[in-house]
């Protein structure tokens, strides 16, 4: 008679199911695309299409590395633990490399497996929608060639950073994902894969709706396209993925509120106050592709730079060189920066960002033109 299964048993009967390459693909893909996309041609607006194309391909390139740190530490973590306790979200290898493991889930989704059909769904569901829009778009662009400008002020450098950081904000759930991958030896060529059609995507979508409509370019691109049906069709598409996706995301949230004032029992009225408050915040937005940036200047650069950074340097101080501890610290350095200038720098000192920035940029464009003629 076999004994029975208690919390430690393996229960080898019941395999995990696993993902294939293509299911793994479109988890990456809708855990990365979100409504950030919708202040991107706002952003093309402000800092210019070729530096945007710059800074988003920058940009893209950091944050699939730091991706990849993550799962480097996560695999070690792993192997130190022989799959007793496996580290399988960002919260708990957070834990595991300070020294303070626990079961306490940053992010409890217990499976992406069953989730890969609906993914599917909405990708398909996000593509129509952005499809739609770029279509609209180029009809504008053939009717009437908008005056552009290829490079902003120096100002607004930091500003793109931060509403492309708000892009990529599925960064957390890169590890769960990868946990779940049925050849993950391959997730690196998958993400890789999703990150750069990904850029691609917002690369053409932020493109061409600053080619569509040029300084008339709004915080949210679908305002300009004004009542009719491609508006209904985009935002409808937009709330199904909202609808969606939005559970998923505010599970974590559900689950560190409950546990800090229900004891970690499910509370019904809690997250219908969570929910309140987080569409209220919404509402009362004043631009939302300004908000984006300072979201994506503070936690999305947190969560992007500075923890892969730190994570990477303390789990592999005694393995790696110099050049490596080098490459970390660049990495926090990086996102420090990036957080204070898009955080404090641009919202507190400079609060008529615009502005200061038409003056800045003129004067030294002014300054310029002055040397040469010095010279």
């Amino acid at each position: 008679m076999s004994p029975l299964s208690g919390e430690e048993t393996l229960l080898i009967g019941e395999p995990k199911l696993l993902l294939s390459h293509p299911k793994t693909l479109a988890n990456v893909f809708i855990a990365i695309v979100g409504a950030g996309v919708l202040g991107i041609p706002y952003a093309f607006k402000r800092t210019g299409w070729i530096m945007g194309f710059l800074i988003l391909f920058f940009i893209a390139g950091s944050t699939t590395y730091c991706m990849i740190l993550l799962v480097q530490i996560r695999r070690k973590l792993n192997s130190i633990n022989n799959g007793v306790a496996e580290v399988n979200s960002f919260g708990n290898l957070g834990f595991a490399v300070c020294g303070t493991y626990d079961s306490w889930e940053l992010n409890s989704v217990k499976t992406f497996t069953h989730l890969a059909p609906l993914s599917i769904f909405v990708d398909v569901v996000d593509i129509g929608a952005m499809g739609v829009v770029m279509v609209e778009e180029l009809r504008l662009i053939m009717k009437q060639i908008q005056e552009v400008k290829a490079f902003g002020g120096v100002c607004v450098f930091f500003y793109f950073m931060g509403v492309v950081l708000f892009g990529y904000e599925g960064i957390a759930m890169v590890l769960p994902i990868e946990s779940e991958m049925k050849d993950n030896a391959k997730f690196g060529k998958i993400l890789a894969l999703s990150m750069g059609l990904t850029t691609l995507m917002y690369g053409a979508f932020g493109a061409l709706g600053y080619f569509a409509f040029g300084v008339a370019t709004k915080d949210i691109v679908t305002s300009n396209l004004g009542p009719g049906w491609v508006s209904f069709l985009v935002q409808l598409g937009l709330c199904i993925n909202l609808f969606f996706t939005f559970p998923l995301l505010m599970n974590p949230v559900y689950e560190i509120v409950e546990r800090r004032f229900s004891g970690g029992r499910y509370c019904l009225w809690l997250r219908w106050l969570l929910v309140l408050f987080v569409s209220v915040v919404a509402l009362f937005v004043p631009n939302f592709a300004d908000f984006l940036s300072l979201v994506g200047s503070s936690v999305c650069c947190c969560l992007g730079f500075i923890s892969p950074g730190l994570f990477h340097l303390l789990a592999f101080k005694d393995e790696q060189g110099r050049e490596g501890c080098v490459s970390d610290v660049g990495i926090m350095t990086f996102g420090a920066v990036l957080t204070l200038s898009g955080t404090w720098f641009r919202d507190l000192v400079f609060p008529d960002g615009d502005l200061i920035c038409e003056v800045v940029d003129s004067r030294i464009s002014y300054e310029g033109e002055v040397s040469k003629l010095l010279v």
